[in-house]
């Protein structure tokens, strides 16, 4: 999710090239605007690497071939630097025009420094684009009843991936469907030589998928409700500690591949794993689908991918149908742009999600945030996980944004360093709980 905050790519090259092309191009968009002579073009950062660089860097083209006088200039910047960058360039009344986000309190954050524009009356007088979009994507996108960003791309759930194969040499006939399951089967998958599951862990937002499950499917949705409304003591709620507990219990039972401490989704790595063989499982967010299918050889034609939701955990009061994940991802507008950059940007909004974005999504195992996307789906080779993901999604009793999203980003922060420490088992869960009470509401 840096990150991804959820999209782990890769790619890093590529972001340098992109800086270094970089020129001046006007207020607020001083490393992105710019080459041709064209000084008011309106800078736009986005993640870098495979599936979805080249599908935001075609619709950036298209929109720039079909508006001469409407100009965007792109810096693609890897995952996990990305927003370090953007918290950078704000801070130095330098950001780009366009800024891509996830929405949340990263988003609630610009809004309290005044750093990004209200859209609300501008979708009031767009009612065609708002109408288009997936209700659930405005969730992230608004901020005391106020919209600031503009929902775009895909919505992304993290879901169970399986290797078909390795559940046949460990002899396990079937995905878990309960916690109780799960654990039950650690043992079958290490006899054979295979970590039970992959695990990015050294980016730390990859464990918190864990967490964000566990909480859920033992507490409900309420556990972290309590946590966003500033609740004293919320992370001392019994669902929680419960859940740090089954946690601890995963490690030490060697749920995860060896040395995940020290493996970065960034790379991809944790993808490797699973098409390898070299783990059975892994808890990732859709878009892995994208990856594996672009750098897993014939591991998806082959037929060798299984998915599955996040299993239920006994006596828990969560609803075993909700997600966590993505509800899509977001593009706001720079308040120091100048008004032809806002201009550029309200325009490039309005062009988002035409056919030919929207099947090179669903081409990298995508699902767009667009009402009638799924009658695109079916003409898909990949078809079968693209409805799997529609089902994930739009069946959700609850579909719930990503915790260091949702958090500020200091909060966020604190969250992260406590899960890694969680997970080295450094920290026991009531000391976890009591670091995060800590920062309640900051």
């Amino acid at each position: 999710m840096k990150r991804r905050n959820f999209l782990s790519l890769s790619a890093g090259a590529a972001a340098a090239t992109g800086l270094a092309a970089c020129g001046k191009s006007g207020p607020g968009d001083s490393s992105s605007g710019g080459g041709s002579g064209d000084k008011d073009a309106a800078g736009y950062w986005f993640l870098s690497g495979p599936p979805g660089e080249p599908i935001r860097q075609g619709a950036v083209d298209r929109f720039n071939k079909a508006n001469s006088a409407n100009q965007i200039k792109v810096t693609a910047i890897q995952n996990d630097a990305y927003k370090d960058k953007l918290k950078t360039s704000l801070g130095a009344g330098q950001a780009p025009s366009i800024i891509w986000g996830w929405g949340g309190g990263g988003l609630k954050s610009y809004v309290d420094a005044g750093q990004v524009d209200d859209l609300t009356d501008w979708f009031g007088q767009n009612a065609a684009v708002k109408d288009r979009l997936f209700k659930a994507s405005f969730g992230p996108a608004t901020i005391d009843k106020k919209i600031y960003a503009m929902p775009c791309e895909t919505v992304q759930p993290i879901v169970m991936l399986y290797n078909k194969e390795a559940f046949e040499k460990a002899g396990v006939a079937a995905p878990p469907q309960t916690w109780a399951e799960l654990m039950s089967i650690l043992p079958k998958f290490n006899e054979k030589g295979i970590a039970p599951f992959s695990l990015g862990g050294q980016s730390r937002w990859t464990n918190m998928m864990w967490l964000e499950f566990l909480f859920d499917r033992i507490g409900g949705p309420e556990v972290m409700d309590a946590v966003y409304g500033g609740q004293k003591d919320a992370w001392n709620n019994p669902a929680a500690i419960d859940a740090l507990t089954k946690t601890q219990e995963l490690v030490n039972a060697k749920g995860f591949i060896k040395g995940f401490s020290s493996i970065t989704a960034d790379s991809n790595a944790d993808q490797a794993l699973l098409y390898r063989g070299k783990a059975a499982m892994e808890l990732h967010g859709s878009w892995s689908y994208g990856i594996i299918k672009a750098e897993g050889g014939n591991f998806i034609k082959d037929g060798k991918l299984g998915f599955f939701n996040f299993p239920a955990v006994d006596g828990g009061k969560g609803d075993p149908t909700n997600t966590y994940g993505n509800a899509g991802q977001y593009l706001s507008i720079y308040s120091k742009a100048s008004e032809h950059q806002k201009e550029t940007a309200k325009k490039f909004f309005t062009s988002l999600l035409d056919d030919t974005e929207q099947e090179g999504w669903i081409q990298t195992g995508g699902v767009p945030i667009v009402q009638d996307a799924k009658a695109k789906l079916a003409a898909s080779p990949d078809a079968e996980f693209l409805n799997f993901v529609f089902d994930v999604s739009s069946k959700a009793a609850a579909f719930g944004q990503s915790w260091d999203q949702a958090l500020s980003p200091s909060s966020a922060e604190t969250l992260l360093d406590n899960i890694a420490k969680l997970f080295q088992l450094q920290v026991t869960p009531q000391q976890f709980a009591t670091n995060m009470n800590a920062v309640i509401g900051k």
